[in-house]
Formats: C-alpha cells, sequence, structure tokens
C-alpha cells in the first residue's frame, strides 16, 4: 500500500475513532440516603474507580492495526502519556520514519501529516464533531488509562454517595455491568466482579432522525502496573450508519519515560488544514 493510502487511512481514521461520541451534561443531585443494595453498588463502584493508575508517565512502543471497511493495514508506532496533560500516538512508516503524530491536551487537539507537511490544531470546543458529541481530553484520558469516568468527569469520586443511584448495575456472570444514561447518550462499562478491572466501555449516541453511532472499546492481557494493573491490547471499534472504523492497539512493554517534549512544535514549513478537509479526506476513504 502506498506511503499516501496509509497517512489517509491511519492519520485521519484514529482522531475520529476517539472523538465521535459522548456528552456534556451535568446533573446535579440533592444528597440521597443509601439503601443496603445502593451501598452495595456504591461499592462496586468505588472499587473500579479505586483502580486508577497512580503513575504520572506511560510510555510504549505500539503496534496499530486499523481497518475501515475493506482497506486494512498495520503499522507501528509510539503511546506517549502524562496523566492530567497529554496523549500522544505517534505512527511510524517503515518502522523508523515518523509519518503521523496525534497530540492531545487539555487544551488542544493536534493532528500532523508529517509526510505532507499538513496540520491541524484547533481547541476542543471549536472543532464541531467535538463539541457537537461532548468528548473532552478527560474522557479520552479515562479510556486510555482504563478507568470509570463520569461524562466531563476524569472519573468518578472516591465515595460516590451522591451520584450512584444515576448508575445501574447488572450482574453478567463472572463481571457486573456498570451503566449510566444521559439525554440521548447510553455509557457502559464491563468491570470483572472479582478484579474490579474494566474489561469493556461503550458509548452510543442514539440518533432516530440519523441513525445512531457508538464507540467501543476492549481491553485484554493486563500486566502489572504500580499497584494496579494495565492492559497490554485494546480493540477501539467506531460504528457509524455509514462506515465501522476498527483499531488494534498492542503495547510491546510499560515504560514510564519522563525524558520527552510534552508539547510540539510546529515548523513553519507545515501547512494548516480545516476540520472539513479532514473530514472529506476520511469521507472519501
Amino acid at each position: 500500500m502506498r506511503l499516501t493510502s496509509i497517512l489517509k487511512i491511519a492519520v485521519v481514521a484514529l482522531p475520529l475513532v476517539f472523538t465521535s461520541c459522548g456528552s456534556r451534561k451535568k446533573v446535579i443531585k440533592e444528597p440521597v440516603s443509601l439503601t443496603p443494595e445502593m451501598k452495595a453498588k456504591a461499592d462496586f463502584i468505588s472499587n473500579v474507580q479505586n483502580r486508577a493508575q497512580t503513575v504520572k508517565f506511560l510510555t510504549s512502543k505500539v503496534k496499530f492495526s486499523v481497518e475501515v471497511g475493506p482497506q486494512k493495514l498495520t503499522l507501528t508506532g509510539n503511546l506517549k502519556m502524562k496523566r492530567d496533560d497529554v496523549i500522544r500516538l505517534q505512527l511510524m512508516a517503515f518502522g523508523f520514519v515518523e509519518a503521523g503524530r496525534i497530540e492531545l491536551t487539555k487544551d488542544y487537539v493536534l493532528i500532523m501529516d508529517r509526510i505532507n507537511k499538513q496540520y491541524l490544531k484547533a481547541p476542543w470546543m471549536s472543532v464541531d464533531f467535538l463539541r457537537n458529541s461532548g468528548i473532552d481530553f478527560n474522557t479520552l484520558q479515562s479510556l486510555f488509562w482504563n478507568e470509570l469516568f463520569r461524562p466531563s468527569k476524569t472519573i468518578v469520586e472516591k465515595h460516590p454517595t451522591d451520584s450512584v443511584a444515576d448508575y445501574a448495575l447488572l450482574d453478567s456472570g463472572d463481571d457486573m455491568i456498570i451503566s449510566l444514561e444521559q439525554g440521548k447518550m447510553d455509557y457502559s462499562w464491563l468491570a470483572s466482579r472479582n478484579t474490579a478491572l474494566i474489561k469493556m466501555a461503550n458509548i452510543l449516541y442514539k440518533d432516530r432522525f440519523n441513525g445512531n453511532t457508538q464507540l467501543n472499546w476492549d481491553y485484554d492481557e493486563f500486566e502489572k502496573l504500580n499497584k494496579s494493573y494495565f492492559p497490554m491490547k485494546s480493540a477501539i471499534t467506531l460504528t457509524t450508519p455509514e462506515k465501522e472504523v476498527k483499531l488494534g492497539m498492542t503495547l510491546n512493554y510499560i515504560g514510564a519515560e519522563t525524558e520527552w517534549e510534552t508539547r510540539t512544535e510546529i515548523s513553519n514549513k507545515y501547512r494548516e488544514v480545516t476540520v472539513d478537509e479532514i473530514l472529506r479526506r476520511f469521507m472519501s476513504l
């Protein structure tokens, strides 16, 4: 496959997978007294939340697989994350040339096409498909770090006594299903009853006129990281009424490198492109 085709799929499809579902609704409730059933629910949700990683940095070499319709490809790259600061994906061509970069911070989304010297850098809420879906940095960080989240918040409170009534908790064999419904959005997580590890996260946007959009993120092969565990494999599927995009992400190891620049400087040799250009490129695949 030509390098330009790789860039069309990988550099464009990856950020769209990560920015397609969500909600920014904020629900304020008065404190409630917990029944024994609600207390058990709160305890389990708290156990899942208490798995949150305490490490500041996580780095790894990564193998990516991308599938958009009949087109499939495999790329290598790097994942670098600094907690509460940045998520960076570097896509490599031929194993040593950086072909593309996706950098997510609390302030902006940056997508770079290294081959064609193009980039998009914009605040989260200035990008239509981010603003409309309500996806923000905290939501994506929770998905990358394998953590439970509430819309527009990093993670569930340590003692979710006031908000636990919003959740439903169902038995599913050896697992438990945590679910939350807010307006047109449905959120659900499949967590191990014994380990409280999240095996799957699902976000569904319901649109009876244009069709539903769904993001499903499966986690597998957990390895020890500090006092908790981290998934070495992720399988991410974005399903829209028009397309299905699949992304596989396999980490080679769990590292904690700190000697890297957390912000990318953009050369004046790069041309800034619009969101519409990126979307047109994606839809033409």
